[in-house]
């Protein structure tokens, strides 16, 4: 069954001993962030800080920093099996015949129950706070290195609609708090909530609503993160994930919905002729992320549960948190992408290449240039359009062993023939690249090269030992007192 609420899940991390409490006296300036890379670094727990100073709430991090806890978090053995639920719900609701429709009948109703629904009453809603007594700064919102331009909301799960559709969309774009009622709106170019603010300019609106909704279950959290398809509800994909619908409830002072059970949610709007400097701000890259102007989000009431907890997570080199997630993006998604390409058969993006930067893919391999046919099809696939470097290995080497892959690099490639180099769309927060938004990158073909590749001698064999040796150091291996 899925979680009912954050607090669910930290329950479920604390008994299977995936969380610890820090009852100790700490400073969400700083203090909070470095405690938290230190254990970051060492893969260890979730932590929910229970003693913080300024604030009479709760912090809770890290609680999707590992494999385990993100296949925890989204009720799964493996993460590679939510991808194969979508091709399933694909293929079974495009029937042909009147049999097939009858064979589709379950999912279809699958479907129906995880549509999002509308509640009239919400844990969310226990204490309710407008006008003049609303305030942020009650919470223990986070700085979490020295050169950010102040305190940065984090992981929040921003909802707003399209002006023109009302289409909804969620996803988590930081927040830098520059007081009680006001933070910033760092939307990037390429997604969703910067679309929408874009369509309120031209349409000549005053100002887009939006909601922020902190903490709810660890589905919904997930999803705000997750590339699903243009025009596909967050919310969706989120009842997908929990096989059950999420309940949403309306806002007290915007035109929007957000979920039922989250711990904090602020509601406001942005005002479509205002910017303001935002950052820097220590990010994913291991970098601090350059100041520029952002849209500003005026707080117009708070809602919470009476004894919130506050969510939060840090960004930084690799490990972190938001690595996980970024794996568990790929395994969700990799049987679309082998759906659509079939000769695709695993694709790995490294932690070290934190989401965007680096992408090793397997291929069953059966012509001249098909790596590169590949890497051109990953360039033009949604945000896979990002992928700094595309590195292309043959079926039968592990894409999950980064010295497997470096090695077939190392030893299959001649760089003049084998690489691929081209102009394209890069992330917003690629400080690489000479100018924004746009760059290069890089394919590389680490195949074993086929005849009409250019490759003008014979490839030479793989090393490999007899079957017949392998079988009887095998059966005579507690002999050898090895």
């Amino acid at each position: 069954m899925a979680y009912n609420d954050l607090r669910e899940f930290i329950k479920v991390l604390e008994k299977n001993g995936e969380l610890k409490r820090v009852s100790a006296k700490v400073d969400p300036v700083l203090e909070v962030a470095e405690i938290t890379d230190r254990v970051s670094k060492n893969y260890g727990e979730a932590l929910l800080f229970e003693n913080v100073d300024g604030s009479d709430h709760d912090i809770v991090i890290n609680i999707f920093g590992s494999i385990k806890r993100m296949c925890m978090a989204l009720e799964v053995d493996d993460l590679d099996d939510l991808g194969e639920r979508i091709i399933n719900l694909v293929d079974k609701n495009t029937p042909q015949n009147f049999m097939d429709k009858l064979k589709s009948l379950p999912m279809i109703m699958e479907i129906s129950n995880i549509l999002p629904k509308t509640v009239k009453k919400g844990a969310c809603k226990e204490v309710i706070i407008k006008g003049d007594d609303v305030d942020l700064l009650k919470f223990p919102v986070i700085k979490c290195w020295p050169g950010d331009a102040g305190r940065f909301i984090t992981m929040p799960c921003v909802f707003t609609k399209d002006p023109e559709t009302g289409t909804r969309n969620c996803g988590m774009y930081r927040m830098q708090v520059y007081d009680g009622k006001t933070t910033g709106m760092h939307w990037h170019i390429h997604h969703g909530g910067a679309d929408h603010f874009r369509k309120a300019q031209r349409m000549g609106l005053e100002k887009l609503e939006a909601a922020v909704a902190l903490g709810p279950d660890p589905v919904v959290t997930f999803a705000a993160t997750a590339p699903v398809p243009d025009g596909i509800d967050e919310m969706l994909f989120a009842g997908f994930i929990r096989k059950q619908a999420v309940e949403m409830i309306k806002c007290e002072t915007v035109d929007l919905e957000v979920p039922a059970n989250s711990e904090i949610v602020l509601e406001g709007y942005v005002l479509t002729n205002e910017l303001r400097r935002e950052g820097p701000f220590g990010d994913h890259t291991g970098y601090y992320s350059l100041a520029d102007d952002f849209p500003v989000f005026h707080i117009t009431c708070i809602t919470h549960r009476k004894d919130a907890v506050y969510p939060t997570t840090i960004v930084g080199k690799p490990p972190m948190e938001d690595c996980y997630m970024g794996v568990a993006t790929g395994r969700i998604f990799l049987p679309i992408l082998k759906k659509q390409v079939p000769e695709i058969v695993d694709m790995y993006m490294p932690l070290e290449g934190v989401f965007h930067n680096i992408m090793f893919l397997s291929i069953d391999k059966k012509y001249p240039m098909q790596a590169h046919k590949i890497m051109h099809y990953v360039w033009g696939t949604g945000q896979m359009m990002f992928t700094k470097m595309i590195v292309i290995v043959d079926k039968d080497v592990d894409v999950k062993n980064t010295n497997e892959v470096l090695w077939r690099m190392g030893n299959n490639v001649d760089w003049e023939r084998d690489t691929c180099i081209v102009k394209g769309p890069v992330d917003t927060l690629d400080h690489s690249s000479p100018y924004a938004f746009w760059g290069n990158k890089i394919g590389i073909d680490a195949t074993k090269k086929l005849p009409g590749e250019g490759h003008l001698r014979e490839w030479p064999e793989d090393i490999v030992m007899s079957d017949e040796i392998r079988e009887l150091v095998t059966k005579r291996w507690k002999e050898y007192g090895l």
